[in-house]
Formats: C-alpha cells, sequence, structure tokens
C-alpha cells in the first residue's frame, strides 16, 4: 500500500510540474477541430464525463493529431455530462482555433493554456495510501 501511494503521489506531482512548464513554455499554433465530444468513464461514485476534442495542427513542417483539452497526462473529469460539453462548447467540427504546444513535445498540443488540479488531486489520493501503509507498518513491527 505504501509503495502504490509513493508511486501516485510521484505521478501527479511529476504531471503537475510537466503541465506548469507546458503551459508556461508554450508557444501559439492554428489548429482545426476534427471531433467533439464527451467520453464516460466509470468512477467510483459512478460516471464520470471527460471532454473531448480531436484537431490537427502543424508545428515546424511537421503535421500532428491531438486530443488534448488540458496540459496534463491524467484527464481532467466532471461528475455531470452537462459540465464536460461546457467545457468543450467553444469548438466546432471544422473551425479552426488556437492550440498550444510545449516546443519540447510538439505531439502534445492542447487547447486550454492553463493547468488543472487534477494532478494534485491524485498526489493527494496517493498520500493517502502512503499514510494507510505507514500506519499499518507502524502497527504491525
Amino acid at each position: 500500500m505504501l509503495l502504490v501511494g509513493l508511486a501516485i503521489t510521484g505521478y501527479g506531482g511529476y504531471d503537475y510540474v510537466q503541465q506548469s512548464e507546458a503551459v508556461r513554455d508554450s508557444v501559439e499554433v492554428t489548429a482545426t477541430v476534427e471531433a467533439v465530444g464527451v467520453e464516460t468513464a466509470s468512477a467510483r461514485r459512478g460516471v464520470d464525463y471527460e471532454p473531448t476534442v480531436r484537431f490537427t495542427y502543424e508545428y515546424e513542417g511537421t503535421t500532428y493529431e491531438s486530443s488534448s483539452v488540458f496540459p496534463a497526462a491524467i484527464s481532467q473529469t466532471y461528475g455531470t455530462e452537462s459540465a464536460a460539453r461546457s467545457v468543450v462548447a467553444e469548438y466546432e467540427e471544422g473551425a479552426t482555433t488556437t492550440a498550444y504546444v510545449a516546443p519540447d513535445r510538439p505531439g502534445d498540443a492542447f487547447l486550454q493554456n492553463r493547468t488543472t488540479n487534477t494532478p494534485l488531486i491524485a498526489a493527494g489520493f496517493g498520500l493517502f495510501f502512503v499514510l494507510g501503509g505507514g500506519w499499518f507498518s507502524l502497527k504491525h513491527l
């Protein structure tokens, strides 16, 4: 339990740092929206909804495709479908929009140039495992 907690906490912290650097270092590119939607995912408390936008863009002469609305690798989800739809409401299939590319990761463009708290929530969740594993270890010494 302790090791799982450390892994989750470490990955959440790493993802938060990565998205912060991506936001700070990003450059704007023109993107074409290919598809817009909301996907469902099973969650502990029922169903979560993830806004999705698939888009293509060109960076330094190479064409890429991405589906990242936010720069974090851990996807931002919402408790209601309407909340997820409101995130992607401004995007229309076939329209052009601005995407953001971190020069050191040109294949991972994103549409909203801001950090999310999802990696921090994952890190906090991992801390519960760390504390639980630590408590269990100490109790059984």
